[in-house]
């Protein structure tokens, strides 16, 4: 499966696994560390990024810049804790590559400043300067925490985008307005007009910048930003467009940036409304409503029913995921964790009110930001009746993302696996007999030693299930058949390979009346040929044989494919809401959750480009058959 990973989540992800990471030694402000990021040094268990973690000690109020310049890679910083202290940097400013930082700790404690790069397996050696930039004034020194600090004064003013303003090299007009400004002071900055696409930002001490496009929490071509200022002194606002020539009047309003209690903001606002089955995409960045603890929160809202079963998933590798759901009434449930090994959130719940609730996506740390992913799951209260207990789910689910060797994991893949089981026990649907198995497990005598337990534990009237998200290959065979191509399509282990013919042959263990196989991996429809010749089975997979598959980064999963599946038999795929899936529906809605993501890039081996289609394959399996039932 091709990783083609956005940079800043890549980064971002790595930091979540920052205490796995080697530590490079102590910083003292005033002296320049040379160092060098290498391959064969610890990377992030999440994402393989190569980084280099120092300590920096400091005290409450203290000020520091941070800079980071390579000839060698795009420089990236970030730096965290102690207590809310979060920052990061990719570019500082100047039009080089280079990273800087300004800082100013919140409490007396160390904070961890990560080397990395932007690009996530750039080499090379850096050069990491540290500066202390002098301490608060003494009259809040003791009060520079984020929102503590005295209110900055409101500030509402009229302008506009014209001819004769200074122009930026791309060609957008540009208005500035002075902004003075003390450490640790919250600010909140809004830029609306109806004329142009609005865009602002605010430079200050030190090289400090941020920026934003739109108001993404209310759904508007209006710009805001919630800034804390990391230095005394004098800041700049800029106001201009989003797009080259844009003219108009607007209204730039700068003052205390607002932030709430959890219970206000998730009834504050309306909020984007669920569907149940829908999958949101969220993410959390400065200009979202702020908690009074330092939190960014996005809100939700669907209607439920007294007595009803709901399930709500966040699922993030950017951030530590944090969920709340409010009842009509104002009782609040929130969850942190699924497990200790998990640190996505989700809330099981049976409803106790009739009407409409209201779910907050938040963090567990203050500041932290990044792209995620919420689901909710609606239905009545799990029961098995009769016909579906006969039709039970009998699974071999296996996930690898941890492969041998430095340079082959991916990312995510062996947690497609996990959500999958998951999900099939939520349902009630998954027979204790089915098997797991996941990274190490996943060995070519695990896999074969557990379709062959599962397929004779499946009865006539079950569904056999086999699910792979990982790795693909095609390797040269003999001209044939079933291989006009030549090439034999595989999926690959932990310690080898199990071809196309011998999934054919595993698969003659199988005697359930349906089994449905489903791939997710490069190369994967070439298996069609040869498994779905057999009767009774229907085989999903995730791109045409001779075309790579991508890693699913929106919805935070290995792949499209593991993803549209899961939710797909999670109701999703249930078109007629008969509590049935059948076959014909599967296939539509597998399709179809494909055609809104359009142009998914894929290659061949030889390094042609097209894109990334799903092959449903149903063969003796009737569109009328049912696969599972919810």
């Amino acid at each position: 499966m091709n990783i083609r990973t956005a940079a800043a989540m890549v980064l971002a992800a790595a930091l979540a696994a920052c205490g796995q990471l080697m530590g490079a030694g102590g910083l003292q402000p005033g002296q320049t560390v040379s160092g060098t990021l290498e391959a064969s040094e610890t990377k992030s268990d999440q994402n393989n990024a190569v980084a280099d973690v120092y300590q920096l000690n400091g005290r409450q109020g203290e000020q520091y810049t941070i800079t980071l310049t390579s000839d060698a890679f795009d420089a990236y910083l970030y730096v965290r804790g102690p207590g809310s202290l979060s920052q990061d940097n990719d570019d500082d400013g100047s039009g080089s590559y280079n990273s800087r930082v300004n800082i100013i700790f919140p409490e007396n404690g160390t904070a961890q400043v990560y080397v990395t790069s932007f690009s996530r397996n750039a080499t090379g050696a850096y050069n990491l300067r540290v500066d202390r930039i002098g301490e608060a004034d003494s009259n809040v020194a003791n009060n520079t925490a984020p929102g503590q600090s005295p209110p900055i004064a409101v500030q509402t003013l009229s302008g506009e985008l014209a001819p004769g303003d200074a122009t930026l090299q791309s060609g957008e007009y540009l208005d500035t307005y002075p902004l003075q400004g003390v450490a640790g002071q919250q600010v909140e900055i809004s830029l609306a007009s109806q004329q142009f696409d609005t865009y602002v930002a605010i430079s200050g001490p030190g090289g400090f910048q941020q920026y934003n496009d739109d108001d993404t929490a209310n759904n508007t071509r209006n710009s805001r930003l919630v800034v804390t200022l990391p230095a005394n002194g004098e800041y700049t606002v800029h106001v201009t467009s989003y797009a080259a020539g844009e003219t108009g009047a607007y209204q730039l309003n700068i003052g205390p940036a607002q932030t709430t209690t959890a219970t206000d903001a998730l009834q504050g606002g309306p909020g984007q409304t669920f569907a149940a089955g829908q999958t949101m995409n969220g993410e959390l960045a400065p200009g979202d409503t702020t908690l009074r603890s330092g939190e960014f929160i996005d809100t939700y809202n669907f209607q439920g029913q007294a007595g009803q079963r709901v399930t709500i998933d966040m699922r993030s590798t950017a951030l530590d995921p944090y969920l709340i759901l409010l009842a009509p009434s104002g009782a609040q449930e929130d969850n942190d964790d699924i497990s200790a090994e998990d640190r996505n959130a989700r809330i099981e719940t049976t409803l106790s009110e009739t009407g409409n609730y209201r779910i907050g996506a938040t963090s567990y740390q203050p500041g932290e930001q990044g792209a995620y992913v919420v689901t909710l799951q609606q239905g009545n209260a799990p029961q098995v009746s009769a016909n579906n207990s006969a039709r039970r789910v009998y699974a071999v689910m296996v996930g690898i993302s941890d492969y041998p060797g430095t340079g082959n994991d991916l990312p995510l893949t062996a947690e497609d696996a996990r959500k999958l089981q998951q999900s099939l026990q939520r349902q009630g649907t998954l027979a204790p007999e089915s098997v797991t198995l996941v990274d190490g497990q996943a060995t070519r005598a695990n896999v074969r030693a557990a379709i062959q337990r599962v397929a004779a534990a499946a009865g006539p009237n079950d569904l056999f299930l086999f699910f792979y998200s990982g790795h693909g290959n095609q390797v040269r065979t003999q001209v044939s058949a079933t291989e006009p191509d030549g090439k034999s399509e595989t999926i690959e282990m932990v310690d080898g390979s199990i071809t196309d013919e011998e999934m054919n042959q595993l698969f003659q263990q199988v005697h359930t009346q349906t089994a449905l196989l489903v791939l997710d991996s490069c190369f994967s429809g070439g298996f069609a040929r040869n498994v779905v010749s057999r009767p009774g089975v229907m085989g999903i997979f995730s791109s045409e044989e001779d075309l790579t598959s991508s890693v699913a980064e929106k919805f935070q999963a290995g792949g499209f494919l593991s993803h549209f599946i899961q939710t797909g038999l999670e109701g999703g795929a249930d078109e007629n809401h008969d509590r049935v899936i059948t076959a014909g529906e599967l296939a539509a809605y597998i399709r179809r959750e494909f055609a809104h993501e359009e142009r998914i890039q894929a290659n061949t081996q030889d390094g042609q480009s097209n894109y990334q289609f799903p092959v449903i394959e149903r063969g003796a399996v009737q569109v009328d058959a049912p696969v599972i039932a919810l």
